[in-house]
């Protein structure tokens, strides 16, 4: 049976108990899911200690950072998620499109943080996991390994990272200064669509007694915290703009599927303004558009099989972005060379320039998809299309360089960033894009029954019942009681800071 996350009661006192009594030591305070939603609700001793603490330390206080609301420097709040918007001079398209920054997240500088505790802290709260004894096991292609790892260091307990051996050199190199030994980070064969490899090293690991696997893929932590956080956070971006654009609608929410807990933003924007749903994967392992398979290097979108968090009756298009384009953007937009002729003949200004780093390999992939979007759709100036800029730049200065000697040997001078923009900005493929029919998303939900049955355990009850919207809206009432359990936690480790 999959362990799917969605007790709402006390499972077992005693490790509830001990748990506690971990936590009372080493005073942490656990923050509710409606506080990481809206930061302003957090207790104002927390608030006003933050400012002094270093957004990058093992600080239990980092937990109530774990949102959308941070500055630019990453200490203080704000009160409009930070975003890029994307103009027609970098875009090709009429319709605006703007990306919110998952760089500006605590320890690990990508928003997998986000999903790595909401995983955690329902389980914590109901006795489902015992930190004094138990090793928290994370699951993924990268970030949010990262971010089970510094969740579990900042209380106190073991986290094991289980990830594809080839992923970017910077993963491992943060992960190295992170773990408590070693033997902590475990590599798997393959690369971003070794999505099985994981699952079958996991299955070895859950035999072993003191272990917990949180996996993203089937945790429906995951799925709630961007229903409820990332939706929001996208949507106080949208209305700012709207402010100053009253005639703004949001046309559509794109985001690459992965473990499929991001995407789950798209249905509070379809409930709250009509947003179409599009979900992203490399044209190098279309699964969801193709059932095909295959291999890619755009780091943080693992496929082959589709997520059983993944609200597939409910969304709109599947598109396919090849990693070509990706891996050659990320050259054109982090070279001096690049961001130079992007200035003398895109016309591009300073902010903008400055803001291309924030765009790691998942991020350009989720613009590029926005991009074909709106052409698809003939979206026009009013079309807002909202998107997620996953990690930065950072994360993949060996990718950068492994791309710069295979793509570009001569060096990027004016003729391949010409080459480079024309090709993947100005005129890219748009053929690998479908609008879903209600037959369309039956077979991609189908899909899904070989995954999760077949391998991982599902009943065939369980499978299905995710098919219709009122199983995925009925989720929703999970959060109040999992905030509930967390506020009674609080109170019973005494950690809890008056507001």
């Amino acid at each position: 049976m999959l362990r799917l996350g969605l007790e709402r009661d006390v499972v077992d006192e005693d490790v509830l108990a001990r748990a506690v009594g971990a936590f009372r030591e080493r005073r942490v305070a656990l923050p509710t899911f409606a506080q990481l939603a809206d930061p302003a609700r957090a207790p104002g001793a927390v608030r006003d200690a933050l400012p002094d603490v270093d957004p990058d330390a093992p600080d239990p206080r980092n937990l109530f950072r774990v949102h959308w609301f941070n500055a630019a420097d990453r200490r203080g709040r704000v009160d409009v998620p930070g975003a890029v918007w994307l103009p027609e001079e970098l875009t090709g398209v009429r319709a605006p499109i703007f990306a919110v920054l998952g760089d500006r997240f605590p320890m690990i500088r990508a928003h997998k943080v986000l999903a790595a505790y909401a995983c955690l802290a329902p389980r914590l709260v109901t006795g489902q996991f015992d930190p004094t004894s138990q090793r928290a096991v994370w699951p993924s292609t990268g970030n949010y390994c990262r971010g089970g790892v510094a969740i579990s260091r900042i209380l106190g307990c073991r986290g094991v990272a289980v990830l594809p051996e080839g992923m970017s050199a910077e993963r491992f190199e943060w992960l190295a200064r992170w773990v408590a030994d070693p033997a902590d980070v475990i590599r798997t064969p393959g690369t971003e669509s070794n999505v099985k490899e994981i699952y079958d090293e996991c299955r070895r690991l859950e035999a072993e007694p003191d272990v917990r696997i949180f996996n993203q893929f089937c945790e429906f932590g995951n799925h709630l915290a961007h229903v409820t956080c990332t939706g929001p956070a996208l949507e106080r971006v949208f209305l700012a703009a709207r402010e100053a654009r009253p005639e703004l609608r949001l046309a559509a929410f794109v985001s690459a599927t992965g473990s499929a807990g991001t995407i789950g933003a798209g249905d509070w924007l379809k409930d709250r303004h009509g947003a179409r749903i599009v979900a992203v994967e490399a044209l190098e392992c279309p699964t969801l558009l193709y059932n095909g398979f295959g291999e890619h290097n755009i780091q943080g979108i693992g496929d082959k099989h589709v997520p059983y968090i993944h609200n597939v009756t409910n969304t709109d298009v599947v598109v396919a972005i090849s990693d070509r384009a990706t891996d050659q953007l990320t050259v054109l937009f982090n070279t001096d060379e690049g961001r130079r002729w992007l200035a003398r003949e895109r016309g591009l200004r300073p902010e903008l320039l400055e803001a291309l780093p924030h765009f790691g390999l998942s991020s350009l992939c989720n613009v590029l998809a926005a991009i074909e979007t709106a052409k698809a759709l003939d979206l026009g100036p009013e079309d807002a299309i909202a998107t997620i800029a996953t990690d930065g730049a950072d994360l993949y200065v060996s990718e950068l360089e492994k791309a710069r000697a295979r793509d570009f040997p001569g060096g990027v001078d004016d003729a391949a960033a010409a080459a480079t923009f024309e090709e993947h900005l100005r005129a890219p493929p748009t053929e690998h894009l479908l609008v879903l029919t209600p037959r369309d998303r039956d077979r991609i939900f189908n899909l899904g029954y070989f995954t999760w049955v077949e391998q991982q355990g599902a009943t065939v009850a369980q499978f299905e019942e995710r098919r219709g919207q009122a199983f995925w809206r009925g989720l929703r009432e999970l959060v109040p009681a999992w905030d509930a359990l967390i506020e009674d936690f609080n109170r019973r480790t005494g950690a809890s800071a008056p507001a």
